[in-house]
């Protein structure tokens, strides 16, 4: 796709690093080794995604975006459930030991290759992609395993979700329609208000006892968000039910606490980045060691040809 003045049509795709990378780790076979027997599953797992990724959808500008902090304390703070279920006894999050270490590979390559990866202190991947989203004057991909960020979902501005739930290679284009005939919601923020109603069992958000799904995609169609809905729990002429009422304002401290937790900030304090897809390997030498110190050499390789082939 070309711009009217020939040249490419710039499109940016934001990458949720851990989402894949720990996708690739449960979906490769651990069989599958370096030289020395260690396992890079999730090393060639990831990097075959990208390839695929890159051929696929033709973005011009890449960033893996990284948690920096996957449990950040301002989401700790407004509701300590968060995520409660996943911390590992160090403090940590709970991994598999044999994912870990691959971690490091993966930052390693992407450094040679000369795609950018971007995290922040205090924040998780998640609010990383969305201040980027809107930052971007061009249309955005975002891509994730992740149902939270389909609240960047915005066809004026061009933001669409490439959701792997069910893997890269059968991912789902998620824009408003598809949020629409999905879920029943119109936007990307009605998504998100649906889901704090809803609740999140992985990611220790209860919801609202007694509204489900449905229920709730109904409540912010109705009321137009959040905010109005809690407003109209108020109002005993507004309609709701008597049930419904009681069960929202049962739940007011659960929703507003929840509501930072699901909602992604968007103004986290990001450099200003280089994201241009590279046109070569910026460490050729330290790409050439990684290669063989991990026998990655054929997912390496479908990365530089995707490379090549988005530039065409």
């Amino acid at each position: 796709m070309t711009s009217s003045t020939g040249a490419p049509a710039q499109k940016l795709m934001l990458i949720d690093s851990a989402s894949l990378y720990f996708r690739a780790f449960h979906g490769v076979p651990e069989s599958i080794t370096a030289p020395d027997g260690t396992p890079v599953n999730a090393v060639r797992g990831f990097l075959d995604s990208i390839a695929h990724l890159l051929t696929t959808h033709r973005p011009t500008r890449l960033v893996a975006c990284w948690d920096d902090d996957w449990r950040p304390a301002f989401r700790v703070e407004a509701l300590p459930s968060y995520k409660a279920h996943r911390v590992a006894p160090d403090g940590g999050e709970e991994a598999p030991d044999l994912l870990l270490p691959q971690v490091d590979v993966i930052v390693d390559v992407l450094a040679a290759l000369g795609l950018t990866r971007v995290g922040a202190p205090g924040y998780e991947a998640d609010d990383v992609m969305a201040t980027l989203t809107v930052r971007s004057k061009d249309p955005v991909d975002v891509v994730t395993g992740d149902r939270d960020l389909f609240q960047l979902v915005d066809d004026d501005l061009g933001v669409r979700v490439v959701y792997c739930g069910k893997g890269v290679r059968k991912a789902d284009l998620v824009d408003q329609p598809w949020l629409h005939t999905k879920y029943r919601v119109s936007t990307g923020q009605a998504y998100a208000d649906m889901a704090v109603l809803r609740g999140d069992p992985s990611d220790g958000l209860p919801g609202v006892p007694g509204i489900g799904e449905k229920t709730a995609a109904a409540l912010v169609d109705r009321y137009g968000d959040l905010a109005a809905l809690l407003a109209a729990a108020d109002d005993p002429t507004t309609g709701l039910s008597p049930g419904q009422r009681r069960k929202l304002l049962d739940a007011r401290d659960y929703l507003t606490a929840a509501s930072v937790v699901v909602n992604t900030a968007r103004d986290v304090p990001l450099p200003d980045l280089d994201d241009t897809l590279p046109r070569e390997p910026v460490d050729l030498d330290a790409l050439g060691a990684l290669v063989h110190r991990w026998g990655i050499q054929s997912s390496v390789e479908r990365v530089l040809t995707a490379l090549v082939q988005s530039r065409d």
